[in-house]
């Protein structure tokens, strides 16, 4: 799971609040001087646009000054402009290109700014001014961490460890480090330990993640709840329902996925996994309507388009609804191959449903759009054969049929079918073939389970690095 850097900027106040532009009595340098110890006042009190508005102003009267560019840069920095915040703190940098805490407040904007490879040096440039110290060694291992360096981020966590064993930031990372390293033992102790000292929700998830990839499902699930329990955040409550919906402990993870979407309505992937455990239960109608409130939380979110795609084959009632949800989806996405077969089969299941209004060409011409923009999706060739067979034009529904099979042979369906055709073409050998090779696959059912468990699985780790909605 995805966590905050911890990193913060650095500002040695005391440093700011002593600090005086010239010795001597003159009015006018006392004046500055006042000046500057109210924007330090401001800063520290939070009025950040009042500190700004100061130093801009004293910026002038005081050229290649360190502490003014220093404490600006950090205003802005607060205020979140960040190309304001990075022009101050570069100016600082090179008024003390041996200050690791400038370097180190620079590399922060950076990062927040997306120059990941500009930070990143700054950061190795402050830990090489001060080798021994415990900040510049955690900062460098927690941005390596949030680059997805895990194996360098390791040693230098380690040696933050060692320095300052009592950090509880700093633990935490390391234990995260050791989970993705696959040192379970490790990270558990570390977490463990850390727990005795303070004892926090996100620790308990931390453990949940540990005993989740050491295939202790039990254990994770308390964690998880623990977690949820201490501290209700959306990403507690969401760890806590997929775990219970990946176990297919369905009852529980509908309950805890409802009380999720109360307190977070605004979040497209609590919906998303409220609608699976419902569907996963059996309730189709009320799976396909929160699939469609995840769909309008967020239009563009292709995982709710294909568990909704499943629950409304179930739950064919809501059709309209449904089918203005795909249509949306393909006139936000037209050049997305799964977005126009999902509008077509839409349609096409919605209208005959309904026994009015359903238009052949145009759900074929969806399907004929989506294998044009991908040629390699065996559903849409599959059912564009259906579309023809239905219509008892066998010469073209077995071509779309022999192409689906040959982008994915285990396709019982596509064997049935091209079977039932071959019957009508008076191919009998072949429709035998085909017949026998739907039976075996079709008593390999437990691998379709398997399958769907593979793309929930899928769902719940992509949507733990998904930015949550903070209440």
């Amino acid at each position: 799971m995805s966590k905050k850097a911890r990193y913060r900027h650095m500002v040695l106040c005391t440093v700011l609040v002593w600090v005086t532009f010239a010795v001597g009595e003159d009015n006018q340098q006392q004046k500055l001087d006042r000046q500057f110890q109210s924007a330090v006042a401001q800063y520290n009190a939070g009025q950040f646009a009042e500190a700004a508005a100061q130093l801009e102003d004293l910026l002038p009267h005081t050229p290649n000054n360190f502490e003014v560019e220093e404490l600006l840069g950090l205003v802005y920095a607060s205020m979140s402009q960040d190309a304001k915040a990075i022009e101050h703190l570069e100016a600082a940098v090179q008024l003390k290109p041996n200050s690791a805490a400038a370097r180190t407040n620079l590399a922060a904007s950076l990062s927040r700014s997306g120059s990941s490879q500009a930070a990143g040096e700054q950061f190795r440039k402050a830990l090489a001014l001060t080798p021994r110290d415990y900040s510049a060694n955690h900062n460098l291992g927690e941005f390596y961490i949030q680059s997805g360096k895990i194996s360098e981020a390791r040693p230098l966590l380690e040696r933050a460890q060692r320095i300052d064993p009592s950090s509880y930031d700093n633990g935490y990372d390391l234990a995260m480090a050791d989970l993705l390293t696959g040192q379970l033992v490790e990270a558990r102790e570390l977490v463990q330990s850390l727990a005795q000292k303070r004892d926090t929700g996100e620790l308990h998830n931390l453990l949940g993640q540990i005993e989740e990839k050491d295939g202790k499902f039990v254990a994770a699930a308390n964690e998880f709840e623990i977690a949820a329990h201490m501290d209700p955040s959306e990403d507690n409550l969401f760890d806590w329902g997929s775990e219970l919906l990946l176990h297919r402990t369905y009852e529980p993870a509908i309950e805890v996925f409802r009380a999720a979407a109360q307190r977070y309505s605004t979040s497209p992937r609590v919906m998303i996994g409220l609608g699976m455990a419902l569907y996963a239960r059996g309730l189709y109608e009320d799976a396909v309507k929160a699939l469609l409130t995840a769909a309008d939380l967020n239009p563009s979110e292709p995982r709710c388009y294909l568990f909704l795609s499943r629950a409304y084959d179930s739950s064919p009632s809501q059709a309209d609804e449904v089918i203005r949800r795909f249509q949306r989806y393909a006139q936000l996405e037209p050049n997305n191959a799964l977005a126009q077969y999902y509008y077509a089969m839409s349609l096409w299941k919605g209208k005959r449903a309904g026994g009015s209004g359903l238009d052949l060409k145009e759900v074929e011409s969806l399907l004929k759009k989506s294998i044009a923009l991908n040629g390699s999706l065996p559903e849409a060739h599959l059912q564009l054969g259906n579309l023809y067979a239905d219509q008892h034009q066998f010469e073209m529904s077995i071509p779309e049929y022999v192409r689906a099979l040959e982008l994915n042979p285990n396709l019982p369906d596509a064997h049935y079918r091209l079977g039932t055709d071959y019957v009508h073409m008076g191919q009998k050998e072949r429709a035998q073939t085909e017949f026998a090779v739907y039976q075996k696959l079709r008593a390999q059912h437990m691998a379709e389970i398997d399958k769907e468990r593979a793309e929930v699985q899928q769902f719940v780790y992509s949507s733990k690095t998904a930015p949550s909605t903070k209440p």
